[in-house]
């Protein structure tokens, strides 16, 4: 096995930029990967329509429900980083708690809920590109919105602008992400006390609420018509924080930095949009008719409806729509980056470890950054959006149901993961308990049975509609369902193919299963519990004693036992295969 774990953990060397982000680029990252802009302007609508039933003005608890999985998962995330802080993430620990069919098909879940996503992404910023320069007097060129090639080209500039900064190097994305994600906050508070203020002032419409603390309580709607479908589009606005965990080998203190962003980022999202869906809600009402947040021609982009109403006319009515118009651009175009960052990561980790062709790990030798990896993210991903663009530009209003599969999928896992990993030494103390065990285990039940539901509704042939009316379907399913389930079946074909070819990775040779069973002596130390990252917990040490620090003594974590002599690699385990040495 190449590389020994530790609680800060070390994985084998990929040549990437160790130390480059500290704790605020990767919090800037794990924000910025989410499109905060975007998600609300896309979702917003969505969430307020709910089901059968509406939502309504419970929309913000809707947000908050949603939020819990995502927390309770980042908390799995912090835990198995400090285990092994490796840039595959899901793959990586699915693989060292399940094997590796089941890591292979967790770091599948990532790559293809990213490309996914990059289709959509890359229209709504080829969209809003026209949008806002039209915007300074061009009509012509904001009348190109509307045009689906121009869209389309549009779209591909943005997909080879972002990878390309993506390939010279992980702290040009950071900095890059600090422009963009500032740039689109500002924007989104300002819109959000725009609206309030206007409400509270008595400046507002006639048909404008005043906030209420019940809107924050969702328990009242009925879960199988409200609460289940709203909460598939909920949990997509939040998805995207654990980018900051998968740039941890490129991050300061790789084995903290990266789970406190995580949790710090989710918190953050959590305050961001609680403040303006409420401010939406407030000031356009849950109406049918107008700028009402039920009306489904206001579903795609709330706040183009809602800003000529908030702003009104006039040059600086205008000046701010266009504000507000590329925030949502510089929130498209941002995450359109950082999702090229972890998808470019994890099929790194995968090709180190001949989970995949290893050319996917060659790293530029000034830059540091994966090169295949970035760059055929690009590709594929451009591939893709020309693809669904060529059969319809109404499936891409497809992808978002779908991708909502795959973040069940894939953080569903982790969360599993993590209490499978630290099965042996969970009851060691009430934090352990708490952190490594109810936690994940709640968030990882939770969105399995989102993933279930999903499935089963996104299949029906009316669950998604088109301008026209007409069923969005493949081969008379759901087209949401297809694209999702499918996505997932292409990953279990390319397993196949590939275990054939090149086993060693299937056979557990480059990535064995573990589980974190021997530790350093923790004399003197004292459970806590608090987030984020309470404090560091014991160190990780191999069964040969390989990073045994000098003068310290290992113990069997599950009976605080000395051990005196090394084990052969991997452990001692029957469930475990054993490491065939070289």
């Amino acid at each position: 096995m190449s590389g020994a774990s530790t609680s800060s953990g070390t994985s084998p060397d990929k040549g990437l930029k160790g130390g480059a982000l500290g704790l605020l680029s990767s919090v800037v990252v794990g924000v910025a990967s989410t499109a905060p802009a975007y998600s609300l302007a896309a979702s917003l609508g969505f969430i307020v329509v709910g089901g059968t039933l509406a939502a309504g003005v419970k929309a913000p608890g809707i947000v908050l429900l949603a939020f819990v999985p995502m927390y309770l998962i980042a908390v799995a995330y912090q835990e198995l980083n400090k285990a092994e802080p490796d840039c595959g993430t899901t793959f990586t620990w699915a693989t060292r708690a399940f094997g590796p069919i089941t890591g292979w098909m967790g770091g599948w879940g990532i790559i293809v809920a990213d490309v996914i996503v990059m289709a959509n992404l890359a229209q709504i910023a080829g969209q809003y590109s026209y949008t806002f320069i039209g915007g300074f007097g061009l009509p012509g060129v904001a009348a190109l919105a509307n045009n689906d090639l121009a869209v389309t080209i549009a779209g591909l500039v943005w997909i080879a602008v972002m990878t390309w900064i993506c390939y010279r190097g992980i702290e040009v994305s950071a900095r890059v992400q600090y422009v963009l994600l500032g740039f689109e906050v500002v924007i989104l508070i300002f819109f959000a006390a725009f609206a309030l203020v206007k409400v509270y002032s008595g400046n507002a419409e006639p048909y404008s609420l005043i906030p209420q603390w019940s809107w924050f309580n969702p328990f009242t709607l009925d879960f199988g018509q409200t609460i289940a479908p709203a909460l598939l589009t909920a949990i997509f606005i939040y998805w995207g924080w654990d980018t900051a965990v998968s740039v941890n080998e490129e991050t300061r203190d790789p084995g903290k930095t990266p789970g406190r962003a995580a949790i710090i980022s989710t918190l953050l999202l959590l305050g961001t949009y609680a403040i303006v869906t409420v401010a939406a809600v407030a000031f356009a009402g849950v109406g049918t008719k107008g700028i009402g947040l039920s009306n489904p021609d206001n579903s795609s982009d709330v706040f183009s409806a809602i800003g000529p109403t908030l702003f009104g006319g006039g040059p600086v009515g205008t000046i701010l729509m266009t504000l507000l118009g590329f925030s949502i651009l510089t929130s498209a175009s941002a995450s359109t980056q950082t999702t090229i960052l972890p998808t470019a990561r994890t099929a790194l980790s995968m090709a180190v470890y001949k989970a995949i062709p290893e050319r996917f790990a060659r790293i530029h030798p000034r830059f540091l950054t994966p090169t295949w990896s970035t760059i055929g993210m690009g590709l594929v991903s451009a591939l893709f959006y020309l693809v669904f663009t060529a059969i319809s530009v109404s499936l891409l209003n497809a992808l978002i149901g779908s991708i909502g599969l795959m973040i069940a999928f894939y953080y569903g896992l982790t969360g599993f993961a993590c209490v499978w990993f630290y099965r042996r030494t969970i009851f060691t103390s009430f934090r352990h308990a708490i952190m490594r065990g109810l936690f994940p285990l709640a968030g990882g039940l939770m969105l399995l049975a989102v993933f279930v539901y999903g499935v089963y509704n996104f299949s029906q042939p009316d669950w998604l509609t088109d301008a026209n009316g007409k069923n969005v379907t493949i081969f008379g399913i759901g087209a949401e369902a297809v694209v999702g389930v499918g996505g997932l079946l292409v990953g279990v074909v390319l397993l196949i193919v590939w275990r054939l070819i090149r086993p060693d990775f299937f056979r557990g040779r480059t990535l064995p299963r573990r589980s974190d069973d021997l530790v350093l002596s923790p004399e003197g130390t004292e459970a806590v519990f608090g987030l984020p990252d309470s404090r560091m917990p014991a160190t990780v040490i191999a069964p040969d004693f390989s990073n045994l620090p000098p003068g310290e003594r290992p113990v069997n974590a599950e009976t605080l036992e000395p051990v005196e002599e090394p084990a052969e690699l991997p452990p001692s385990d029957p469930d475990l295969p054993r490491e065939p040495r070289d």
